[in-house]
């Protein structure tokens, strides 16, 4: 289907560009894209530096796995440019670089990817596949943000905060889309359609775009957003912190016996017995996890290495770290202690006097933050602080350069939400990210699609559906719920995944995932077939090759038959993804 979209429309752009019967050859060259630069003094407070340009033509290049797709067999001819800007007035170095496909097959389209974890960006190739140019960029510093947050203990480097909160894609966008109109020599009252796709940190990416840069996008399509930064981050030692005060630290593998028998009892509340959790809403107002005590678990002895912000069920060590670890056997059976853990941890961070301060995780959603360590010293199981909260503890709320906290003693739930309360604050205009006045991309046309898995065990789904009723009601304060919905769908449509991790589907669950979010995205821009419901394919199990439509929410799926799905409007259902964060003073969007 993208190859399709990129030679339907190859065919009916590429005539308006004047460098239409150019080769790549004769464009690729530093002094032809010299001469396409846009002239320093045009874009404020950026100078381009021309002497800093390369340009490489390839021929027959193959393209990795992208967003949501699988690996694309086929082969593009392509220049690799690379060129570099400082600030006007500061000394520093941007490095930007864009892949251009060949004039043959350009379609007026510019393709930004999303990055995760603390990296800003991923590839400057995604955009081949739909015939369009794309761009990186290193912000400035060359690496992972979270190695480049401090200048020393107690001292930001702001600069750096900004480029990666939001600047960096931005002005890399308005230098490429400039460059790319130059370089093809497309009229100056021609579009270049642009559009944005990323999940996890790549997700809050492309919401710093729609918020800070939105006269320059298209099309944006966000999935799982790390959005609400001081909240989600320290949220990532809430389990920790319940799991001291209750002074309980469960086998790994009695958790998962609560997950897998939290899956099969709310299986079929969707109306389909698949193995999938569609509706973790009428999970929590039904499944009562005490039934779940005194059920046996077995898990084998095991090894395991792992990296941090992978996507999928393992993953909460920090950036670029590495942990191996060895587990024997366990068998046991589900305790009090062990469902008082996960009752407590389903219902989301509180303050000693009762407040709500962030979002739990779906019901059918794994425990990953609560996941001990076997110490073989004691035969038992110890806490193991999730260094993804840890990490942003130390160094971006206390401001020292350590990778994690070096324990929990007098960490209380207050400590907690001190610390979302300073970071809140002093990140408000760079990593929150939760903007929620989006009229500069709504009056330029621009459309979002916003999708997030169900069962992610990283970033709460209920973050997304928050933030989405935080536009609704921003930008459309004199109407009510059901008006407001439909205005929103007219640009803005939010898709949760049934069973689906964070970014990618679920070992534990076989569901749906979408797999062609871009191609729907540009037929909603340029052809206007707004997308009420969004295609997903079932990977495995007994479904497996099934495509499902998502519903767009508030819409929930209920299956009739095992075969016919409709999505429902449910009251109740709704209400219970709703959340007021009275911990703070401030509105949290």
């Amino acid at each position: 289907m993208r190859q399709s979209l990129r030679t339907t429309a190859a065919a009916a752009l590429v005539a308006r560009a004047s460098a239409a019967n150019s080769t790549l050859a004769t464009l690729c060259t530093v002094s032809s894209v010299q001469a396409a630069l846009p002239a320093n003094g045009t874009l404020n407070g950026i100078e381009i530096i021309p002497s800093s340009v390369t340009a490489n033509a390839i021929y027959n290049g193959t393209l990795a796995a992208g967003m949501g797709s699988t690996v694309d067999s086929t082969t593009y001819d392509y220049c690799n440019i690379t060129v570099s800007y400082s600030h006007t007035g500061k000394s520093d170095t941007i490095v930007l670089g864009y892949t251009f496909p060949g004039p043959d097959t350009f379609t007026n389209r510019f393709y930004v990817s999303g990055g995760g974890g603390y990296a800003l960006s991923s590839t400057s190739t995604g955009g081949l596949a739909y015939g369009a140019a794309s761009g990186v960029t290193d912000a400035g510093y060359d690496g992972d943000y979270d190695s480049n947050v401090l200048a020393g203990n107690g001292s930001l480097i702001y600069d750096n905060m900004h480029m990666f909160g939001y600047k960096a894609l931005g002005e890399m966008t308005t230098v490429g889309k400039a460059l790319t109109q130059a370089f093809y020599g497309v009229s100056s009252d021609a579009k270049i359609y642009t559009y944005y796709e990323g999940c996890s940190d790549g997700g809050r990416e492309g919401w710093s775009q729609v918020q800070r840069w939105g006269e320059e996008y298209d099309g944006v399509i966000v999935g799982a957003p790390a959005f609400r930064y001081a909240q989600q981050q320290i949220n990532h030692l809430t389990s920790n912190v319940i799991e001291k005060t209750l002074d309980y630290y469960p086998p790994p593998c009695e958790m998962d016996k609560i997950v897998n028998l939290t899956i099969a009892a709310c299986d079929a509340l969707d109306g389909r017995i698949d193995g999938v959790v569609s509706r973790t809403d009428l999970c929590k107002l039904n499944f009562n996890l005490n039934s779940t005590i005194g059920e046996s678990y077995y898990c084998a002895a095991s090894s395991s290495s792992s990296l941090g912000f992978a996507f999928g069920q393992r993953k909460r060590q920090a950036d670029n770290s590495t942990t191996s670890t060895t587990t024997p056997a366990q068998n046991g059976t589900v305790t009090a202690e062990g469902v008082a853990l996960a009752q407590q941890i389903l219902e989301g961070l509180f303050s000693s006097d009762g407040k709500q301060a962030y979002l739990p995780w779906q019901y059918a959603s794994s425990f990953e933050d609560a996941s001990t360590t076997y110490d073989s010293t004691t035969d038992s199981y110890v806490l193991d602080i999730k260094s993804t909260g840890g990490e942003f503890a130390t160094k971006f709320v206390q401001l020292i350069d350590v990778d994690n906290l070096s324990s929990l003693d007098n960490v209380t739930y207050d400590t907690l939400i001190e610390w979302m309360n300073t970071a809140m604050i002093r990140y408000s205009d760079t990593l929150q990210t939760t903007v929620p006045d989006l009229t500069t991309f709504q009056s330029n046309g621009g459309k979002i699609i916003h999708y997030h898995g169900e069962n992610d065990d990283s970033v709460p789904t209920a973050s997304s559906v928050h933030y989405y009723d935080s536009v609704r009601t921003i930008m459309n304060p004199e109407l009510g719920y059901n008006e407001s919905v439909e205005a929103l769908n007219d640009w803005y449509r939010l898709f949760l995944v049934p069973g689906a991790a964070h970014c990618s589907t679920n070992t534990l669950q076989p569901g749906p995932y979408p797999q062609v979010n871009m191609a729907t995205m540009i037929n909603w821009v340029e052809n206007g077939v707004e997308p009420t419901t969004l295609n997903a394919t079932v990977a495995s199990g007994t479904y497996a090759g099934e495509t499902q439509n998502l519903c767009s929410w508030p819409l929930r799926p209920y299956w009739s038959g095992n075969s016919s799905m409709e999505c429902q409007y449910d009251q109740a259902s709704i209400d219970s993804w709703t959340y007021t964060f009275d911990a703070f003073k401030l509105p949290v969007y």
